[in-house]
């Protein structure tokens, strides 16, 4: 794993020895010798972290962190201080600013390193959502996301050994979390797996347990992978926290703990989980958007194209009968010409709806184009598939088509045609093309009936 790390520190003889030990991990190292000169760096090239000292003529760390995070361009970028400061008010201070952790001078190489590929995972992934939901916005499938992430109380889950500790935890975190104490890991893995908690905390305080344990089966988890998870250690335990860092624990705190402090690193976890929710719900979105039919909310053509073949050799595979049916609307065109685009659109929608109450919960629908629909039908020999598609054209049939705002109902019948998979295998656009055949001579016959295409 490489990244782009910005050194900042007054002091030369700090910068190239930190520069050092990161270039002997295969960083790529830029160095500022005062906040402004790093703010400016930060504006003009990409940065993938930041060890940022403190106490620096000019504007000190704490006012570089700051202005940091109130600029949008580089608000996402993780800060580690790096200090003599190691007072727990200092901490406190500089996780208000946004900074994500602290490193006391002189600095522990194996937590340093731990600490900073931990934080270039996050920034990662966090980049990988940010640009999906970027490009999102970009080609307007959806619309920009504003930055409230909320004020309600964080979802938070405590695994503590100790009864008495687990009381001082949940009254520190009263004012901005509801706490869920559990006593046993095992159960607390089930409970997290079942709930949605924005914080895991787990207090390595067990007498016969292995605390990494609870936090590496939280990591092995598809519903817990993503959950923040803050490691309480005992004071010099640095192989617990490196270890920790290295499973994908998100943060620590040393005993004995400064409610401050552990206010400070609860509040940037639950935020930093309900940020990357968001982005991972716009994500969700876009792919929906982009396979979905903005009119009638079945899967579109592409959609279609893509998963067809799957479907087509997965039968082929297990021996079993596949079969499509195309229907168009009949005389649609007059719809439009009558009545107007709108009333078409209000047909095709409610031709969508009568689609989704005739085929079965296995079955693919998509809009095909204009006014033809297709249905992919699984596990459907040519008997069953002509008893779906006769089921669809009546429902089509039975009810006129009510033209909104007004008092028009239109009769709208249906053409389909069938066609099933071959038992040797098949092509997606040579089974398409058979339906399509047979579509065409329900459409030459009469219409408002169903076609099946020779086997």
């Amino acid at each position: 794993m490489t990244a782009r790390i910005l050194v900042v520190d007054d002091i030369p003889a700090n910068v190239k020895l930190l520069e050092a030990r990161l270039l002997a991990e295969y960083f790529d190292v830029l160095t500022a010798g005062n906040g402004y000169d790093a703010l400016a760096m930060c504006e003009r090239t990409q940065v993938d972290l930041i060890l940022l000292d403190i106490m620096m003529p000019g504007i000190d760390g704490f006012e570089v962190c700051e202005r940091l995070k109130a600029n949008p361009r580089t608000a996402h970028i993780p800060v580690v201080m790096v200090t003599a400061l190691d007072q727990p008010s200092d901490r406190v201070r500089g996780l208000k600013a946004g900074a994500d952790d602290f490193l006391t001078k002189p600095v522990n190489d194996l937590q340093l390193m731990s600490r900073v590929k931990s934080l270039v995972r996050l920034k990662t992934l966090t980049d990988e959502l940010r640009m999906r939901a970027a490009t999102a916005r970009a080609i307007s499938m959806e619309e920009e996301l504003d930055d409230s992430l909320g004020d309600e109380p964080g979802d938070v889950l405590l695994v503590d050994g100790r009864a008495s500790s687990q009381e001082r935890i949940a009254r520190a975190l009263k004012p901005i979390a509801d706490v869920t104490s559990m006593s046993d890991p095992q159960a607390a893995l089930f409970q997290a797996a079942e709930s949605n908690f924005e914080l895991v905390i787990v207090n390595a305080n067990f007498d016969d347990y292995d605390p990494l344990r609870l936090c590496s089966q939280l990591r092995s988890l598809e519903r817990t992978r993503f959950l923040p998870i803050l490691l309480i250690a005992e004071q010099g335990d640095d192989d617990m926290v490196v270890r920790a860092l290295d499973l994908g624990v998100t943060d620590y705190l040393m005993r004995p703990v400064d409610p401050n402090e552990l206010i400070a690193r609860s509040l940037t976890q639950i935020r930093r989980k309900r940020c990357n929710d968001r982005l991972r719900a716009s994500v969700r979105q876009t792919i929906e958007l982009a396979v979905t039919d903005g009119l009638t909310g079945l899967h579109n053509r592409r959609y279609l194209d893509n998963h067809m073949k799957l479907l087509i050799d997965r039968a082929a595979a297990r021996g079993r009968p596949l079969s499509v049916c195309i229907t168009d609307i009949d005389r649609f065109k007059l719809v439009n010409d009558t009545y107007g685009h709108d009333a078409g659109d209000a047909v095709l929608r409610e031709f969508a709806n009568r689609v989704r109450s005739a085929v079965r919960g296995a079955d693919l629908a998509c809009r095909y184009g204009g006014e033809e629909f297709v249905l992919v039908m699984p596990d459907t020999s040519a008997e069953m598939a002509a008893g779906v598609a006769e089921r669809l054209r009546a429902i089509v049939e039975r009810e006129p088509f009510r033209v909104p705002g007004t008092d028009v109902f239109l009769p709208v019948t249906a053409s389909l045609g069938l066609a099933s998979a071959l038992p040797a295998g098949d092509s997606p656009d040579a089974l398409l093309k058979r339906a399509d055949a047979a579509l065409y001579e329900a459409k030459r016959s009469g219409r408002n009936r169903v076609v099946a295409a020779a086997a």
